[in-house]
């Protein structure tokens, strides 16, 4: 058995134990160590692909160099040939391959790393609309709010039409207070209706910028839009009992908040909704 057949085997027994430690009863307790430790193990086998992508390039020089040999006919001498290059790791990684690797990290909540492979893919295609996007979409979420919108607006003069990343200025705009601006995209995001889940947050950022507003009807109708185009919007039952809560109806809030907690309890705004349902059941006021 190889080492690489070796390798591949301890990652994929590391994957089984995070899965089955995933469904353990103390999960919920340890959701930070098994954070990391997802990282950990999706950060391995991305040194284990680059490592193979990086020997795959150079298997192609071969066959390259077994061409020429052949070209020149028996009893030649590869001497005479050109030399084969050797070829650096990054010759074989495209763009493509730190856009998906960014969007990977996103998703486990790694923005530090996701920041720097999404810069890596902007020194390789520097006017990739995806890669700025989920550039400007990393900074946002690391609330450097002016870097991001400045991705963004990058997006929007090559595809006025993107959705997500009109839906992201809207949110900075809302962020920022400037609340004239972030409607007039988020709006303009529900009106083209050309991407499922820029229409689903535009709906949920409306919600939150007319809650902070203290516009309470108007958010819950956003939200309860938010959340009949995308149930597992956890957060989206959280904001909704804030919403209806300060707007007089406690009852609604409360199932807002049950129905929340009771989507996925490894979520942590199911566990924020059990939380304040504990909170308010005990006589105290959910956060403004």
């Amino acid at each position: 058995m190889t080492t690489r057949v070796v390798a591949a085997e301890a990652r994929l027994e590391e994957y089984q134990a995070l899965e089955q430690a995933l469904q353990m009863p103390d999960a919920i307790a340890r959701r930070d160590a098994l954070k990391a430790d997802i990282i950990a193990l999706y950060r391995a086998i991305d040194r284990d692909v680059h490592t193979l992508e990086a020997i795959k390039g150079q298997v192609k020089e071969l066959v390259q160099v077994w061409k020429r040999l052949e070209d020149a006919g028996e009893g030649s001498s590869p001497v005479a040939s050109a030399p084969m290059p050797t070829p650096s790791r990054e010759d074989h990684l495209n763009a493509s391959t730190y856009i998906e690797k960014g969007w990977s990290l996103i998703s486990l909540g790694d923005h530090a790393g996701a920041e720097a492979s999404l810069a890596r893919a902007l020194e390789l295609a520097p006017n990739d609309p995806q890669a700025l996007s989920l550039m400007g979409w990393t900074l946002m979420l690391r609330e450097q709010y002016d870097e991001a919108l400045l991705h963004f607006q990058r997006v929007l003069l090559k595809e006025p039409g993107n959705s997500l990343a009109r839906i992201n200025v809207g949110y900075i705009c809302l962020k920022k207070r400037i609340f004239g601006e972030a409607i007039e995209h988020l709006s303009k995001a529900i009106r083209l209706d050309n991407d499922k889940k820029a229409t689903l947050y535009a709906h949920y950022y409306l919600g939150l910028l007319y809650l902070e507003r203290e516009m309470y009807e108007d958010a819950v109708g956003f939200f309860r839009k938010s959340l009949k185009l995308g149930p597992n919007l956890v957060e989206a039952w959280h904001e909704l009992g804030r919403a209806l809560w300060y707007g007089g109806d406690r009852e609604g809030a409360r199932a807002a908040w049950r129905d929340g907690a009771a989507t996925n309890k490894f979520n942590p705004w199911a566990k924020r909704c059990a939380e304040v349902l504990s909170r308010v059941d005990a006589g105290g006021e959910p956060p403004r």
